[in-house]
């Protein structure tokens, strides 16, 4: 899908339904806003159930500050218009009250941009602005003078945050990857002591850069291929619903024939994939005209050392990253169905899986069919896809059941017996 081709008020439309969908905005909460390449802004209306907008509910604001449209703009637009005659390199707004972020914006506080690699890439700098009656020139003018100095993100004090971006795709995408990091910061703390990246880990990260291997011309698609592609699909559609993946952030894999397999594309949209945009992989080479996942190469090295693996899922589960980024270790002894699928969960320090691909390769086994990369990631395999994928969401309940556990009481373990009888009854013994 090509989301700049869309009339404007469509992107609208579409990313309000996003946004709410999850839960970053109420019924009456939250604006958007586009800017035309002819200085019309088209913005969402005051009044209007965000739950069921139209493209015929969206407002055009003319350049001569004429108004097109069935309802009134939001209350909010002087804020949006202020921003981009101070910024006339922004193209989109996106406001909204998500409550992670209303949380650190009432404790007058900025997320950390160090919690995991690429926030600082993909937010870039973050301010707070103060406090300002909402639908006011006063506040329109607090944040402009952010935007001003060339800041994007901006928090509001005792509000919610305003992005700015090129296109409302790439505020959403900011806004959505700011919103993890706030709900995992929030998280985190309520397990231990967070963990952040240091300068030298942060530096690390320059090294994880797309890279562009050799391309083929693919022949006829096979029909098994077809399947493949297209229950890949389905499970990535499911997996960003459940926001076990975000809209640019999450690897799936699975392996074809011998060490050829698909993997999903560098930075396309996961809730629109379609299965003509994953891209195979023949002999380290990729489809021509197409951009892979930037850990293909992890991804092939799995295949080629573990043939007992047929796929590989790369994400982000909100619990279980709180793992992640804390000293707190994941034990896997909390119900059966857990310790069976998840057995051991290695972590492994943070820069491995682009720095030490055959040291993260190594330690994957029947017994630690999941690594955890400190402050990154969590690499899930498994024989089948779906059976990688189930791996997945019992990990990311289980993590979310034992940050539950904490704040009820001491956590009981299954006991050693009681693991020997699982791995007798479920063949899990060598």
């Amino acid at each position: 899908m090509k989301f700049d081709l869309l009339h404007p008020a469509d992107q609208i439309v579409m990313i309000m339904e996003r946004i709410y969908t999850h839960g970053m905005t109420t019924t009456s909460g939250g604006n958007l806003s586009v800017k035309d390449d002819n200085g019309d802004i088209w913005i969402s209306p005051a009044g209007v159930d965000k739950g069921s907008l139209t493209a015929k509910d969206i407002v055009c604001v003319k350049a001569d500050g004429t108004v097109e449209g069935i309802h009134r703009p939001s209350s909010e637009f002087p804020f949006h218009k202020s921003i981009y005659e101070k910024r006339p390199d922004l193209k989109a707004v996106l406001h909204a009250h998500p409550p992670a972020l209303v949380a650190f914006s009432i404790v007058r506080r900025i997320p950390s941009s160090d919690l995991l690699p690429d926030i600082r890439e993909v937010c870039g700098s973050m301010e707070m602005a103060e406090y300002g009656l909402p639908g006011s020139l006063d506040l329109g003018e607090k944040i402009a003078q952010k935007f001003l100095k060339g800041i994007n993100t901006v928090l509001l004090e005792n509000h919610g945050v305003v992005v700015g971006a090129d296109d409302l795709f790439n505020a959403f995408m900011s806004f959505e990857t700011l919103d993890f990091c706030a709900r995992l910061e929030i998280a985190a703390n309520r397990m231990g002591p967070v963990q952040l990246l240091n300068q030298t880990q942060l530096a690390l990260t320059a090294q994880k850069r797309h890279f562009f291997p050799e391309t083929f011309t693919p022949g006829v698609v096979s029909s098994a291929e077809r399947i493949a592609r297209r229950k890949m699909v389905e499970l990535i559609h499911r997996a960003y619903k459940q926001r076990l993946i975000s809209s640019t952030q999450g690897t799936f894999s699975r392996r074809l024939d011998g060490g050829d397999f698909i993997i999903t594309p560098f930075n396309l949209d996961r809730k629109y994939l379609q299965a003509e945009d994953l891209v195979r992989i023949e002999d380290g080479k990729c489809e021509v005209g197409k951009s892979p996942s930037r850990s293909m190469r992890l991804h092939q090295r799995i295949y080629e050392r573990h043939p007992e693996i047929n796929s590989i899922i790369i994400a982000h589960p909100p619990s279980m990253m709180v793992f992640a980024v804390t000293d707190v270790p994941f034990d896997s002894r909390t119900i059966p169905e857990s310790y069976i699928l998840l057995r051991t969960i290695k972590k492994l320090d943070f820069g491995g899986n682009f720095l030490d691909i055959d040291g993260v390769v190594d330690e994957l086994s029947s017994k630690t069919p999941i690594v955890m990369m400190a402050n990154d990631c969590f690499i899930v395999t498994g024989d089948t896809l779906l059976s990688t994928f189930d791996r997945l969401e019992v990990a990311e309940y289980s993590a979310k059941a034992i940050i539950s556990a904490r704040s009820l009481g001491e956590i009981v373990s299954i006991n050693d017996h009681q693991i020997s009888e699982l791995e007798i009854a479920f063949h899990l013994v060598d």
